[in-house]
């Protein structure tokens, strides 16, 4: 008798399906987004640091480690154009002054190196740079122009402050380092100071 009943139903169910008097219910579908308006993001570029380069880059993280503001200065001092400062005081007693004033620069060297190294030419030589949104020049350092994975880390790294002063035109203005593509450190500065 179920089976009678359940055969009849569905009977039933396909006259009425078939019925000319019914409406025809149509379902839409939203259509598919179009993937040319979709930001993809771009995947990192990543930069070789040469042989020579990350050899002083492993050595300067490891007196970085240590904490030892005079095994920097060594480093420092085997190129006499290295700055870390434009007031010409010597790097260790600049250095000691921004750990008094709660800036460790130990600390800061090693978070630089943690991130990504950008390239950069001057005057013929390639230098990498630390962090690598300090090796963008500052019309494309702007927030809209970069990926929101970079806007994210520029935010992270100079704050709004910071932001303000690129939209004002003005260069990263965050710490930053660079070493020489010959292993030469070149300058651990705050803004745009390392490369005058």
């Amino acid at each position: 008798m179920r089976c009678a009943s359940f055969a009849a139903l569905i009977a039933a169910f396909v006259l009425a399906a078939c019925s000319p008097a019914e409406e025809e219910v149509v379902l839409a579908l939203p259509p598919a987004p179009d993937d040319r308006f979709t930001e993809v993001p771009e995947a990192p570029q990543v930069v070789e640091v040469s042989r020579a380069a990350a050899k002083t880059r492993d050595e300067l993280i490891h007196e970085a480690t240590k904490g030892s503001l005079r095994g920097l200065g060594v480093i420092a001092s085997r190129n006499p154009e290295f700055k870390s400062n434009v007031g010409g005081q010597s790097h260790d007693r600049f250095w000691d002054l921004l750990r008094r004033t709660g800036v460790d620069p130990n600390r800061k060297l090693r978070e630089l190196f943690e991130q990504p190294a950008g390239l950069r030419e001057i005057d013929g030589q390639r230098w990498y740079v630390w962090p690598d949104l300090a090796a963008k020049d500052a019309a494309d350092l702007i927030p809209e122009k970069l990926t929101f994975q970079d806007r994210r880390r520029l935010e992270e790294l100079i704050r709004e402050d910071g932001i303000a002063k690129i939209r004002a035109g003005e260069g990263y203005p965050g710490m930053r380092t660079a070493i020489a593509e010959d292993g030469t450190w070149i300058y651990f500065v705050l803004g745009q100071d390392g490369e005058e």
